[in-house]
């Protein structure tokens, strides 16, 4: 599927490339933020036509003012409207009757302002949807193309002149951030193909904004700053299609400490949360999800570096500075990544190359490394060594005086076939701004360094997309017997059960053993713990018609409201551990299915994995490496082993409900599903699932 066709085009061009632009409620004053637009566009030099509008005014900063949008010679491609909120409807009106393409609303007071806000909103929403007219906004300082001069802001951070252009693409949420990060990089010798500030996204989103931009061959990446997770479906094609382009995505999202909400009666939104949600939506969609305001703007040379389909894990580190690595050694390491010692046969090679060779986690070759013959020839030498997929070279003082010492070769070395990485441990800028132009990926801080290579690393290839899914307005609950029937169309192993209803005598007999389990069969119950309608290790028939019993009177005690007129009885089972996997639609994201421990700390120790829907049968290999819980299944210090192979069919089974639309499940749980001794597979003993 191509994302691309007349109408994205004119989009881009119109947003980006427009060959004229309205100034609505332009002022003279270039201290107030509707008179910065005109004066930004005129000192960048844009080529475009400027047209302000003011009715009070016949000249705005030297141009001719225009008393309204009908009155001008043509009908301009964008309109930026800086007048109050309660004058935005109006504005936007008149730019639909006129036809203009884009408009960007500067007013805030929207939905972020209470009910009335709420309205205004919506009639936007309504106004694009019945004229076509595309709304950037509410709230966005605009639109900037460094290339052209195009500086539509009333951010003041662009009264710094001179916006270097570059080759990454930055869309916001937050307005304030576009001018940060154009500060930022003019520092770093960074610059920007394109930024825009989205704002409330009443109608242009992030994800469709960056997809129209994927033909440009000047933008090769992509910069996001995310505040939330909205509009998911169109993030996730745009992540798609960048994949498919080879151009890197880089995103900074809030929400990292936000508490996970109570999502639906399952424990699978409240163990998974929100925001470990959108991280797995970020890795799976091959998006570097960062966490370092710094790693933003340093990741991109890395990720363009890297591309996915080489997935490199093993990172070696040469260093002219102990301590400056070991502060990068830790970084790496409180984020999973794992720094390599070298190999004897590379640590042989040093030796008979007459170089520094001291065994260890780290290459230090001390105050021996500041001497270019030194560096270069270790850089030759781990550049070629099979463990190595990625070498970090960490540089000290040097690079700040004498770079042509330690930092020269690292930039001789940029184009060699292993990635190579720097890590500068003084403020060194004209070694930074060197290593920048010669494509080395190279960082100021350990924290950011540490977050870029982890976040780079932590991508992974898109798989396969979900079914188009049922919408979640209306579900209905099964109970148990029916959850059972759909665990039977997609493959999960379940317990043998059979019902009985209260009132009816038994004339069967049960088709299994005692001793038996009976629980309360009830969509109206989906934790039956909670109201007594479970009862164990029931010996005979005697003792089932006495539990059958006592669950009649614990519901009509404890449940009286609800409808239950059948009790589930299975046979008691018992694994070598047990695990919750939940399957879910969430409302940004998408499918998503949770492996996670199981028994009564599973939300507290929130000990789980998580993925986009559906995954493979070696996708959930990988998600049970990650559940801690589920190590001493693996035989670990001589303790049996689980069935993790048939652990992994369960689970990339049940995620298999991502592409079955017919069967309109929108959220299921196995819990517990019991783990059952090497070879002997995996038992379900209770499911919930919601219906569409």
């Amino acid at each position: 599927m191509t994302l691309h066709n007349d109408n994205t085009t004119a989009l881009a061009q119109a947003l980006l490339h427009p060959a004229s632009v309205a100034l609505y409620g332009a002022s003279d004053d270039v201290s107030k933020m509707g008179g910065r637009p005109v004066q930004f566009l005129k000192r960048s030099g844009f080529a475009g036509r400027i047209y302000p509008i003011n009715p009070k005014r016949a000249e705005i900063q030297g141009l001719r003012a225009w008393p309204s949008l009908q009155s001008l010679p043509e009908v301009p491609d964008q309109v930026f409207v800086l007048t109050p909120t309660d004058t935005v409807i109006p504005a936007v009106r008149e730019c639909a009757a006129v036809g203009v393409k884009v408009v960007t609303v500067l007013a805030s007071g929207f939905s972020e302002s209470g009910t009335e806000g709420v309205q205004r909103e919506e009639e936007l929403r309504q106004i694009a949807r019945e004229t076509g007219i595309r709304i950037l906004g509410p709230s966005s300082l605009g639109v900037v193309n460094p290339r052209t001069g195009l500086v539509l802001t009333a951010n003041a951070a662009f009264a710094e002149p001179d916006i270097p252009p570059g080759k990454v693409f930055v869309a916001s949420h937050s307005g304030s951030m576009i001018g940060a990060l154009v500060s930022r990089g003019k520092a770093r010798g960074v610059g920007f193909a394109g930024l825009v500030s989205v704002g409330s996204e009443v109608d242009l989103n992030v994800g469709e904004i960056c997809s129209a931009t994927l033909d440009d061959p000047a933008i090769e990446g992509y910069l996001l700053f995310l505040e939330s997770m909205r509009h998911g479906p169109e993030l996730r094609a745009f992540a798609r299609a960048a994949h498919r382009a080879g151009k890197p995505v880089i995103a900074y999202k809030l929400g990292r400490s936000a508490a996970a909400a109570e999502m639906a009666t399952t424990h699978t939104g409240a163990i998974a949360g929100e925001d470990d949600i959108a991280d797995a939506f970020f890795k799976d969609l091959g998006i570097a999800r960062v966490g370092v305001l710094d790693a933003l703007l340093e990741t991109f040379p890395l990720a363009k570096r890297i591309p996915l389909e080489s997935a490199p894990k093993r990172v070696g580190v040469v260093t002219t500075t102990g301590g400056g690595a070991a502060m990068a050694v830790d970084q790496l390491g409180i984020r999973g990544v794992v720094v390599e010692p070298a190999s004897a046969a590379t640590l042989h090679r040093l030796q008979q190359a007459g170089l520094p060779c001291t065994p260890g986690r780290v290459l230090d070759m001390t105050l021996a490394g500041t001497k270019y013959e030194t560096m270069k020839g270790t850089l030759d030498i781990l550049l070629t060594a099979p463990e190595f997929d990625l070498v970090l070279a960490v540089v000290g003082s040097s690079a700040r005086f004498q770079p042509q010492l330690a930092v020269k070769p690292i930039v001789e070395c940029a184009g060699q076939p292993k990635p190579l990485a720097a890590m500068l441990v003084p403020d060194a800028p004209e070694a930074l701004a060197a290593l920048t132009a010669a494509g080395v990926p190279c960082f100021r801080t350990p924290e950011a360094c540490g977050d870029a290579i982890a976040a780079v690393l932590a991508r992974r290839q898109p798989g396969q997309e979900p079914a188009p899914l049922p919408r979640q307005a209306d579900t209905t609950t099964l109970n148990e017997a029916q959850a059972y029937g759909i665990l039977d169309q997609i493959g999960v192993p379940h317990a043998s059960a059979a019902v009985r209803r209260f009132d009816a005598v038994a004339t069967q007999p049960l088709p299994f053993a005692f001793p038996v389990v009976a629980k309360v069969c009830s969509a109206d119950i989906p934790h039956k713990t909670e109201v007594g309608g479970v009862v164990l290790n029931i010996r005979n028939e005697q003792e089932l018609a006495n539990a059958i019993a006592t669950l009649r009177k614990n519901l009509a005690d404890k449940a009286p409201q609800a409808s239950c007129e059948e009790v589930l009885v299975q046979p008691m089972q018992k694994g070598l551990g047990e695990v919750l996997v939940g399957y879910r639609v969430d409302p940004e994201a998408g499918p998503i299915v949770m492996l996670a421990a199981g028994g009564i700390w599973a939300e507290v120790a929130k000990d789980r994995s998580i993925r986009l829907a559906p995954v493979t049968v070696e996708a959930a290999q990988e998600m049970i490496t990650e559940v801690n819980a589920l190590k001493p299944l693996t035989g670990l210090r001589g303790k049996a082993k689980g069935d993790l192979d048939a652990l992994a069919r369960a689970v990339s089974a049940l995620s298999q409900l991502a592409l079955k639309p017919e069967l309109r499940i929108v959220e299921a749980e196995v819990n517990p599903l019991l783990i059952l001794p090497e070879g002997q597979g995996v038992t379900a003993v209770d499911a919930l699932i919601f219906q569409a």
